[in-house]
Formats: structure tokens, C-alpha cells, sequence
């Protein structure tokens, strides 16, 4: 194991109920990383999706994917923990399979394109071999300061 969940929160900014990488496996800087999910019926997604037959959302598995990208991108800044990273565009996202509790999601990306602030990675998410979901996501870094700042709400001492 490379990272384990005391690292990766110190690289992400994401916590319970919604860090979605328990550990990193495998890692070539700027270029690959893998990543590990564990389904757990103990997450509270399932008290609602579905009940009776449990499955994990689709969009939690792309989620996972971008922390797990996430985690590569943020490694190499010095000074992430002012920096965020929002999601620009999903494409061609094809599921293949249900994801259980109980399945261990191996989580593998690649950079594609990686131009200023700009990311573009590949990703698949496999259980036991088996693909389970694929997508192109992109993304792009910001300076948390300028979000908080341009996010306030107006009040009336702003107003001009």
C-alpha cells in the first residue's frame, strides 16, 4: 500500500461520509494511479438505493474516481491545501456491471492531457477483474481563497 486513509486525508479535502478511496496501491507520478474502494452496506447511501436489493450509485463511482485522480493531481502541488479541484466535464461513462456490498472497487486512472490547471484522465473501475464502470473526466484546479471570496453571499454593508 502507497497511501493509506490517514494519507490520503492529508492530501484531500474530502471526509466521512464522503472520502470515497480507502487506499492507494499503485502510483506512477503524473502519469497512473489505483485506488481501492471497499463497499460497505454500512454506508447510508443504502438505506435508500435500493432497499431490498443494495447498489451502489453510479455517480458515487465516478466520484471515487476523481478523488482517486484527485489524490495524483494533488500530490505534486506544494501548496494544495489552498487549492481545490471541480469537476469540468464527464464523457463517455458506461456502466457494466452492479456494484455490491461487499465488492472492492479497484479504482485506475491515467492522465490523458494535464495543460496548466487543466486535467484530463481516464478512468476504469474494475471487482475482481471485472469492469464495472469507465469515464473520461476532467477538471480543473482553483485557488480556494477566490471561490470563498467570490461564493459570499452580498449582504447589505457590500452593496454599493
Amino acid at each position: 500500500m502507497i497511501l493509506d486513509t490517514n494519507e490520503i486525508q492529508k492530501i484531500l479535502p474530502h471526509r466521512y461520509p464522503f472520502l470515497m478511496v480507502d487506499a492507494i496501491v499503485e502510483m506512477e507520478r503524473q502519469k497512473r494511479i489505483v485506488g481501492i474502494k471497499n463497499v460497505s452496506i454500512n454506508e447510508g447511501v443504502f438505506q435508500g438505493h435500493f432497499p431490498g436489493m443494495p447498489i451502489f450509485p453510479g455517480v458515487l463511482i465516478i466520484e471515487a474516481m476523481a478523488q482517486t485522480a484527485g489524490l495524483l493531481l494533488l500530490i505534486e502541488v506544494p501548496d494544495r491545501e489552498r487549492k481545490l479541484l471541480y469537476f469540468v466535464a464527464v464523457d463517455d461513462a458506461r456502466f457494466r456491471r452492479p456494484v455490491v456490498p461487499g465488492d472492492q472497487l479497484r479504482l485506475e486512472l491515467t492522465v490523458a492531457s494535464w495543460r496548466g490547471s487543466f486535467f484530463k484522465v481516464r478512468g476504469i473501475a474494475t471487482v475482481n477483474s471485472e469492469l464495472a464502470a469507465e469515464a473520461t473526466l476532467m477538471c480543473k484546479m482553483v485557488d480556494r481563497d477566490s471561490v470563498e471570496t467570490s461564493s459570499a453571499p452580498e449582504t447589505a454593508e457590500s452593496k454599493p
